[in-house]
């Protein structure tokens, strides 16, 4: 399959700079992949479309304060290192620039030293692998120091960064928001429960791929950055007790697509904390997704194949050229859809 199945043309003023307010006032497009059929409508209305019986499966990650910015101890040049994951104690993989002058060796220094850096390895994809030295709680340096990482679309600042959070965030350790949840608020959690929907969380920590548009041509060659994954036993049995009675499953994002498909096997979830390089793209067998609520995502991405391998790529690409024509908002503060 060829990468270039899955480009498409956006015009730039598509692109969300800021999210919309109230969080649940965004547009979702409701698709049938049984009918072919595309309604529109407002994400408050997605309870119309879910039923007493549900399992709605959020992602309760919490993006950090990734980008760290300092200077190198010897000469005082400026430096900035994006953590991806944490690989060891104190060890993280991590982007870094400006990558050719931050050779092995090289020590950065953080806040007047609060915070001290040693780059120990480029890896084979060009990021590095950094120890952290400190006194005190590492969370809470970063916190001070790190700044949330926008994805490079959004050229606008932010003016609330808890915007850039879901309402249920609660793990620490993404680099990205899952983006499919940030249309959820309070009061609209509440009716779905009154409705009889179940929520239930796993985590996932979004990792690199998020940013990163597929270069192969060959959709098949690209290899999935490793994400670590979690689902507590709770959580297993009320999505295995909602499938074995005939309810859906309704994933929140692509995010926790992977999480389900991945600790999926024979129809169940198995409970545990694992590392997953799934790549979801046509031709996938989904094993425990039902429906899916997703945004629109960036031409040649992971995401986008994920989304056309649930919906069928004719289906996601009819509905990509509806809401171009209808002006949605697209990519992580723009408009959701719902595929049933």
């Amino acid at each position: 399959m060829r990468t270039e199945e899955f480009d498409y043309e956006l015009p730039k003023e598509f692109i969300a700079q800021d999210p919309i307010e109230p969080r649940d006032a965004s547009r979702l497009m409701i698709i049938r992949r049984d009918t072919g059929s595309i309604e529109h409508k407002i994400f408050r209305d997605i309870g119309h479309y879910l039923e007493s019986g549900d399992c709605l499966v959020i992602n309760d990650t919490k993006v950090i304060p990734a980008r760290l910015k300092g200077r190198k101890a010897k000469t005082g040049g400026q430096v900035e290192i994006f953590l991806l994951a944490e690989v060891e104690k104190n060890v993280w993989e991590a982007l870094v620039k400006p990558g050719r002058r931050l050779p092995e060796g090289t020590e950065v220094i953080f806040d007047g030293g609060r915070l001290l850096a040693r780059i120990e390895k480029r890896l084979a994809g060009g990021e590095r692998l950094v120890s952290f030295h400190y006194d005190g709680d590492f969370n809470r340096i970063i916190d001070g120091l790190g700044e949330v990482p926008l994805p490079p679309y959004i050229t606008k600042p932010l003016d609330k960064l808890d915007r850039y959070q879901t309402i249920y965030a609660e793990k620490r350790g993404s680099v990205a928001a899952p983006t499919a949840g940030l249309h959820f608020t309070p009061e609209l959690m509440e009716r779905l429960g009154r409705h009889g929907v179940v929520v239930v969380a796993v985590t996932l920590r979004v990792g690199i791929d998020t940013f990163r548009p597929v270069r192969e041509e060959v959709v098949e060659d690209h290899k999935m950055h490793s994400e670590l994954y979690s689902v507590t036993g709770d959580a297993a049995s009320v999505i295995n007790e909602t499938k074995a009675r005939g309810g859906r499953i309704v994933a929140v994002g692509t995010t926790s697509v992977r999480v389900l498909e991945a600790a999926g096997q024979n129809g169940k979830l198995i409970p545990g904390t694992d590392s997953t390089r799934l790549f979801i793209y046509p031709g996938y067998k989904f094993k425990i997704v039902d429906a899916l609520v997703t945004n629109f995502h960036l031409p040649r991405s992971t995401l986008l194949m994920l989304v056309a391998a649930f919906g069928g790529k004719d289906l996601i690409s009819k509905a990509y050229n509806e809401a171009i024509s209808e002006r949605y908002r697209f990519y992580s503060f723009g408009d959701a859809m719902f595929i049933i």
